[in-house]
């Protein structure tokens, strides 16, 4: 089917050129990285993880969220998700290679990966951090590749793979919970010390991801007059718009065991990111554009009136995939490390070369995105 890939016009050639143009120069300064040291980035003893770590974070809820999709569909047999199910999956396999890229840049040394392996601690979230990222990455890829070959072939899928689809539906659930421990099991930061993290990961994870089908498949409908259906964007519209409500309402009782508790420790982070602390206000704006435009964009989802509207819903799903963003990437992770345990506000800016690895990182999980899922709709155009 991989042939399917290779045929298209000049636009999807265009598009492919750029990709790989884009992937060239990534590779590039990984190169100039890999021969002169995390040196060249902007972190550092105080700030260890930068935007490597923040684009995971995304990711990995990115990755999750094609349970929304999949459970449906073969758990309660909704057939409106039958022509979107597919590119909720391999949107899944692309954001899973994007996370281990991502994880591989932030090592400084790739080989060192091979410690995890080679050497496996089942007490360390790394490990298994590792684990369920590969596995998810295969059960995704191998179940979704094998229903669409059948249904090319016109045949009903062999009975070994519904088991793999069942167990990555738990497992998308085990990716984003594992990735929260990460964070929530370092007792030093304290806008991480807390139990709503996981919950809160996977909140935002179903608000974005789902969005990001629903923007998917409006791209789909007019480059390649692929239709997942009306009625499959209202279902994603509603779960997306709940999602999000869930995940404002954690964010909400975070202020407010903070703030209420009066702990410095805990309503430091938080001043930091959101009113600004010791006349140290980077984040404030972002943080402030993140929560009036995710909220916004929530409403949005939320209205009938609105969100029937083509133009409107694009706008608010491009608003929630903004807001969460912002707020799990530059707010949670970088500002997860401000202020130090020093009481200290140390600057963080992402350098050049940072940011084309991680253009190249993206354009990689683009490129192969976009490949699986011209495969996936000659497949189903033709059936």
């Amino acid at each position: 089917m991989i042939e399917k890939a290779l045929k298209g016009n000049r636009a999807y050639w265009a598009w492919i050129a750029l990709l790989i143009v884009v992937i060239a120069a990534g590779l590039n300064a990984w190169a100039v990285q890999l021969d002169t040291g995390l040196g060249v980035t902007g972190m550092g003893r105080d700030i260890s993880w930068g935007i490597y770590i923040a684009q995971f974070t995304f990711l990995v809820g990115v990755a999750a969220s094609a349970v929304m999709v999949v459970l449906p569909y073969y758990l309660h047999n909704r057939r409106e998700f039958a022509r979107i199910v597919i590119v909720g999956e391999f949107l899944a396999v692309s954001a899973a290679v994007m996370c281990m890229l991502f994880i591989l840049a932030d090592l400084g040394k790739p080989q060192r990966v091979l410690n995890v392996l080679g050497y496996p601690t089942p007490n360390s979230m790394v490990f298994w951090d590792v684990v369920v990222l590969n596995g998810y990455l295969l059960l995704n890829l191998v179940g979704g590749w094998t229903v669409l070959g059948a249904e090319r072939k016109g045949v009903a899928p062999p009975s070994w793979v519904r088991p793999l689809i069942y167990l990555s539906i738990p497992w998308a659930f085990s990716i984003h919970t594992v990735t929260a421990f990460l964070y929530a099991g370092m007792p030093g930061r304290h806008l991480w010390l807390t139990a709503v993290l996981a919950p809160r990961f996977l909140a935002s994870a179903f608000a974005a991801g789902t969005a990001i089908l629903i923007l998917i498949s409006f791209i789909l409908r007019k480059t390649a007059g692929f239709d997942a259906g009306d009625e499959a964007r209202k279902k994603l519209t509603v779960l997306a718009a709940y999602a999000g409500i869930a995940n404002f309402f954690l964010l909400g009782m975070e202020f407010f065991t903070a703030f209420y508790s009066n702990v410095p420790a805990h309503m430091h982070s938080l001043q930091h990111l959101y009113f600004g602390l010791h006349g140290h206000g980077q984040f404030v704006p972002l943080m402030w554009l993140s929560l009036l435009g995710g909220i916004a964009s929530v409403i949005v989802l939320l209205v009938p009136a609105l969100r029937s509207r083509s133009s409107w819903l694009v706008a608010a799903c491009v608003g929630l995939v903004a807001s969460i963003w912002i707020d799990k990437g530059i707010g949670l992770v970088i500002g997860g490390f401000l202020p130090t345990p020093l009481e200290e506000i140390v600057q963080y800016v992402p350098t050049l070369t940072e940011m084309t690895v991680t253009a190249g990182i993206w354009a990689i999980g683009l490129l192969l995105l976009t490949m699986l899922l011209k495969v996936a709709v000659a497949v189903k155009t033709e059936s």
